[in-house]
């Protein structure tokens, strides 16, 4: 039984599992984005990004610490400097995992883009547009056509088109004529009442 076993050993031995995680967690500091299984993704977060949150702190001693575990320069320089200034602010959640429609050829496994959060420029763009539209003061009453400020649209037809357009018909329509009504008194049937209709 699996009582209480939390870790994906990714059928691999500890040191190819722990090399492996290791050359992940580099490649995702220098280019900031991977893809690959969603098994290996869920362990590299678990992976990097403790190295994240002591890359917030550049001592002697958080560098060594996450030098033993990645052994490449390049990619602490990178953390320390580039990263740790993006992140600063941010309480946790470094990364994020998108799942990819389009499984593995061979073995039909789940493919998903690990990246890091603050380096998607595309989504960081479409949240600042969204909080600036929201900050120029567009409400929804006015997107669905409510109060528009004067000059802001055309008002007639004529201005749209630049030609002359005629009115459009007016139906007129009756009201229903009114249709005769029962007068029906306390302890009289209908049957009674229309007897007495007719016999008045």
């Amino acid at each position: 039984m699996r009582h209480g076993r939390k870790i994906n050993h990714l059928g691999r031995t500890t040191a190819h599992r722990h090399a492996m995680l290791s050359n992940m967690a580099s490649s995702l500091i220098l280019h900031k984005r991977l893809t690959t299984t969603v098994a290996k993704a869920k362990a590299l977060r678990k992976y990097v990004e403790p190295m994240l949150t002591k890359s917030k702190e550049d001592t002697t001693h958080s560098r060594r610490m996450v030098f033993a575990a990645l052994q490449d320069k390049e990619s602490i320089k990178e953390l320390f400097g580039n990263i740790s200034g993006k992140i600063a602010n941010r309480p946790g959640g470094y990364t994020r995992i998108l799942k990819l429609s389009d499984t593995r050829l061979g073995d039909n496994a789940e493919m998903c883009i690990i990246e890091l959060v603050d380096f998607n420029e595309t989504l960081i763009e479409s949240k600042q547009a969204a909080a600036d539209k929201a900050a120029a003061g567009t409400t929804r009453r006015s997107r669905r056509g409510g109060k528009k400020a004067a000059g802001d649209a055309p008002t007639s037809a004529t201005e749209v088109t630049g030609e002359a357009v005629a009115p459009a018909a007016v139906v007129e329509q009756s009201a229903p004529a009114d249709t005769a009504t029962e007068t029906v008194k306390d302890g009289e049937s209908r049957e009674e009442a229309k007897a007495d209709e007719a016999g008045a």
